[in-house]
């Protein structure tokens, strides 16, 4: 039976939360991420924005050149995490096979659903409906046999678009598309391969297999595999968790030990939390540090005993960071934790004191019930941290986390008996490298 793919891609989703719930926003060019005058990037444009060259990832001093006119917002997370989850909601009425790839796209395989809900565009369609209807979102779909197929089709009729590949025709599809569209085409590849003459992605599905792989290496036979548009890839909820981290960029680079410290505890009271949320422990932690010259520094350190407490994870990035920050000018902080692992594989005796565990479930519970800032250390009172807003559902362990039984009079409180993990506070992963030296 050929499969039926699915790839589902809310357009401009954060910048669309905000102008469906303000009203006064729609038609006007909206631009999430914070001030103009700030330091940050901007996470989302509305196509108005869009208009005059505003796009994800650029600065957001840029983005005020640009469009002096449009309407700058911070981000706000919660409603975007509980619009996700409402747009998977639906996601799942079609089938169970649901693989969420950021908060704003997922693939579905529905060759399961075909005999309930019909073919892949018909099921695409009632997607589509029933997110304008029930989400007041728009989303744009691509149907095919793969999800390489599906998501680069999803891309083509933004916004609120569909496009369906017939199975047979997916190499086809894809043969005038440019080849910068294909999976694992970056820039450097896609400059060897115009050594080839390559433009399209027919010109490469069009090059002998053996010729790319003596070029490439294995790399090069995957290539001309999706050029052709094969891709076996199933829909699946994705590889374990590797790592989970926390960065913040100051706002003016520093050089106040207390500002630096202060901001590596906030960081390690995220990453501490998340790793309880998802009931692991990690032995590695990480610290990634970037100067005003842009230069980065990366350090890492495994722990006698693995942890998913604040403190030791907190000594240990503060260890590290202290020699590397001595004389320089700091723009960028992050904390990681890696080797992970349930607790009782990570060691045969619990050295813990029970009611210090105790009083940090305690404070974890009230986080998730009132929010992020009920209960917090008192040296980060007035610290001005920017607050976790978004989980990544790509990553495992946030999926993990996310997945705990809700109970239905409470937004965030646990069912009775189900284990007590955060369904909502967290930020972005950054997964940092391994120290080399």
């Amino acid at each position: 039976m050929e499969r039926t793919i699915l790839h589902v891609d809310l357009d401009a989703f954060f910048a669309a939360v905000e102008q469906r719930d303000r009203p006064e926003l729609r038609g006007r060019p909206v631009i999430v991420g914070g001030d103009p005058g700030g330091r940050g990037v901007v996470s989302a444009a509305s196509y108005e924005a869009r208009r005059f060259g505003v796009h994800s990832a650029m600065s957001l001093r840029e983005a005020g050149l640009r469009c002096p006119d449009g309407v700058f917002l911070p981000v706000d997370g919660r409603r975007y995490q509980q619009a996700s989850r409402d747009v998977m909601a639906v996601l799942r009425r079609m089938t169970p096979m649901v693989e969420p790839i950021s908060i704003d796209e997922a693939f579905l395989d529905v060759t399961g659903s075909r005999a309930l809900f019909g073919d892949g565009a018909s099921i695409a369609a009632a997607i589509k409906t029933a997110v304008r209807e029930d989400v007041g979102l728009t989303a744009s779909v691509g149907v095919a046999t793969t999800k390489l197929v599906a998501k680069i089709a999803s891309d083509l009729r933004k916004p609120d678009g569909l496009v369906v590949v017939p199975p047979g025709t997916e190499a086809e599809f894809l043969a005038p598309l440019p080849i910068g569209r294909l999976w694992g085409v970056g820039e450097k590849t896609r400059e060897a391969l115009a050594e080839y003459g390559v433009r399209t992605i027919g010109d490469l599905a069009a090059l002998p297999a053996d010729l790319v792989v003596r070029r490439f290496g294995k790399h090069g036979g995957s290539l001309v595999d999706r050029a052709r548009g094969l891709d076996d890839d199933p829909v699946h909820e994705g590889d374990p968790a590797k790592s989970v981290g926390h960065e913040h960029t100051f706002d003016v680079d520093t050089t106040d030990a207390e500002v630096i410290e202060r901001t590596l505890l906030g960081m390690a009271d995220g990453v501490s939390g998340r790793l309880r949320s998802a009931g692991v422990r990690a032995s590695t932690i990480a610290v990634k540090i970037r100067d005003s010259s842009f230069r980065t520094i990366t350090r890492q350190r495994t722990l006698s005993e693995p942890t998913d407490l604040t403190e030791p994870i907190f000594r240990t990035a503060l260890a590290l960071a202290r020699p590397e920050i001595r004389g320089i000018r700091v723009r960028l902080l992050g904390v990681s934790a890696s080797n992970l692992g349930e607790p009782d594989q990570l060691g045969l005796f619990d050295l813990e004191d029970p009611r210090r565990r105790a009083a940090i479930e305690a404070a974890d519970a009230l986080r998730r019930r009132y929010g992020e800032h009920a209960v917090t250390r008192g040296r980060l009172v007035g610290a001005r941290l920017p607050a976790p807003f978004e989980r990544d559902p790509r990553n495992p362990l946030d999926r993990r986390a996310r997945g705990a039984a809700v109970d239905p009079d409470s937004a965030e409180g646990p069912v009775d008996g189900a284990p007590a993990r955060d369904s909502q506070a967290v930020n972005d992963v950054d997964d940092i490298p391994p120290d080399d030296t």
